[in-house]
């Protein structure tokens, strides 16, 4: 039996994240249109209306990967999750979601996971980064507008901290690192926990912090290890300034939606909403704050990580069970709820899948008139499939309570499969082929709606090729980038040498014009974007011999 659970005996900061009593603080209703839709809002702890600035354009940013390894089912469950969120929001209340989603690809983690396997950090995080992808398209999560990398955004990361120091919120150190100075910010910190730690405690002995709790917005390089320039020395960004920087660079100074895990709560979207409000001098930068539950390991209070060692990656999960009875499994509960994993579980939601699938099948004879049974009670289906449709409806305006809405489409078909199985050799009495062609198409949609397939229930092998292919491709676009900037650089040299230094190099700016065009006969289209940096996309086979210019 599948059994959810509350947020747990966890940290009492994550306990609060999601409770009420925000230090004293008001949540400021948005101004804007009305969903429809009731959410819970860890910036409140209860239930408010999804107000929006436009319905067209509903924004929202989503805290991705951080990509130095395999993603697991406790990533999986809540981008799935959002996912059936996102899809809800878009096909049943109409709203047009742009959706940011950042990766996180320069890291302690990463750095360190690249030199334990001799390889760059960039190539690293360009492998698991590719990878993840791929996993989420094979568990159908629909790709958020726009990836934003953390490495495509420094200068913009080092004009954001340059804005929260203008405005006396943080501080540089001599190491040339840069801190935010939570004392600034005084009790306008802890909108989403309870429990703030003290501004003004002392920081370590080897601390070049101000306070302890004080947090970084640019790392001071060490030896050995990626670093760009700026104003207080070479480094790299922290953690926290990246989500705030990124989402900022899309939305500006106002965010409909922001999504992660529980776990994000407390420190990282407190430290974002902290950074974003001082740089854009808002009083609420983010409206709504959803944060969805762990998946626990069955029998244990332990969420499924990396660190614990106790996860199951996508892939290999992916070679027992679909994505469809991933996704059934967690509709199972709210997603606000923490998940027990088991294989018991799963084969549950399989078995539901597949008598869900079957009533489906023997519906569709029905109507063929492939299937015979006594006199169906037309008026009673009618009257349920029309109450099932206001009921699923209400649940998921009532903060996406998709196991109510699974329940009464469950409860429906329940009804409607008892009716079937009248069966009986010779056809009696009249046929009732339309309401069941109701139903049918009723359910499908439905399930089509939060992205399962009752159709198709085949399992998703793990194939590495596209990964790799990915991989190799970004490799040589990043190679032939450098062999680009080499040409075009002539640092010291004006007039006729700089002219004699760019005559030397023309051959290499023609190998990388040439194997730019080469690339596109096999459907790889180099864009050269200045001479900062290139991009490829995947040209659409029915395309990719036009020429410039062609229309087809």
């Amino acid at each position: 039996m599948l059994r959810a659970r509350g947020p747990g005996p966890g940290a009492p900061l994550l306990r609060a994240a999601l409770g009420l009593g925000r230090r004293g603080r008001s949540w400021q209703r948005p101004q804007g249109q009305d969903t429809g839709v009731q959410v819970h809002n860890s910036l409140t702890g209860r239930k408010e209306p999804l107000i929006v600035a436009r319905s067209d354009a509903v924004s929202w940013y989503s805290c991705g990967p951080t990509v130095y390894d395999h993603a697991h089912l406790g990533h999986a469950c809540s981008y799935v999750r959002f996912d059936i969120i996102r899809r809800v929001l878009t096909r049943v209340f109409g709203c047009n979601v742009v959706m940011a989603m950042s990766i996180t690809d320069v890291d302690d983690k990463i750095i360190k996971r690249a030199n334990e396997m001799n390889v760059s950090p960039a190539s690293l995080a360009s492998l698991f980064e590719e990878e993840f992808k791929q996993d989420m398209a094979a568990l159908k999560v629909l790709p958020p507008t726009v990836y934003l990398r953390v490495t495509e955004n420094i200068p913009q990361i080092i004009a954001f901290i340059k804005g929260i120091i203008a405005h006396g919120h943080a501080y540089s150190t001599a190491a040339g690192s840069v801190y935010f100075d939570l004392h600034a910010r005084g009790d306008k910190y802890g909108k989403l926990v309870n429990t703030v730690p003290s501004a003004t405690a002392e920081p370590a002995g080897d601390s070049d912090k101000r306070h302890s709790s004080d947090f970084a917005l640019w790392k001071a390089a060490k030896p050995q290890e990626v670093f760009w320039a700026s104003p207080w020395g070479d480094g790299r960004p922290g953690w926290h300034i990246e989500c705030s920087t990124m989402a900022s660079e899309v939305f500006g100074s106002h965010l409909d939606i922001h999504t992660g895990g529980i776990d994000l709560a407390f420190p990282h979207h407190e430290n974002e909403i902290a950074q974003s409000e001082v740089f854009h001098q808002c009083q609420q930068w983010g409206n709504y704050f959803l944060h969805s539950g762990h998946l626990h390991v069955k029998g244990t209070e332990e969420k499924m990580s990396k660190s614990l060692k106790n996860y199951i990656t996508i892939k290999d999960f992916l070679q027992t069970f679909s994505p469809d009875v991933f996704r059934l499994f967690c509709l199972r509960t709210n997603y606000r709820s923490a998940i027990e994993y088991s294989d018991s579980t799963l084969v549950e939601a399989k078995g539901l899948l597949l008598g869900l699938a079957s009533f489906v099948e023997d519906a569709r004879a029905y109507v063929k008139g492939q299937l015979t049974c006594g006199p169906v009670e037309e008026d009673v289906l009618w009257e349920r499939l029309t109450s099932t449709k206001k009921a699923v409806k209400a649940a998921l305006a009532n903060d996406f309570d998709t196991p109510r809405a699974v329940n009464t489409i469950l409860d429906l078909v329940h009804h409607a499969n008892r009716q079937l199985r009248a069966v009986s050799k010779e056809a009696s009495g009249p046929r009732s082929p339309t309401v069941f062609g109701a139903i049918i198409s009723y359910v499908e949609q439905f399930f089509e709606t939060v992205g399962i397939s009752l159709a198709n229930q085949q399992c998703v092998s793990g194939d590495s090729s596209t990964v790799t292919l990915r991989c190799v491709v970004d490799e040589l676009v990043r190679f032939r980038l450098k062999v680009r900037q080499y040409a075009l650089d002539t640092p010291g040299a004006a007039g006729e040498a700089r002219k004699r230094q760019l005559q030397e190099r023309q051959p290499l700016l023609e190998a990388c014009d040439t194997l730019r065009q080469d690339l596109v006969t096999h459907g790889i289209n180099v864009k050269d974007r200045g001479s900062a940096t290139s991009t490829w996309e995947l040209l659409d086979p029915r395309t990719r011999h036009q020429k410039p210019g062609d229309r087809g």
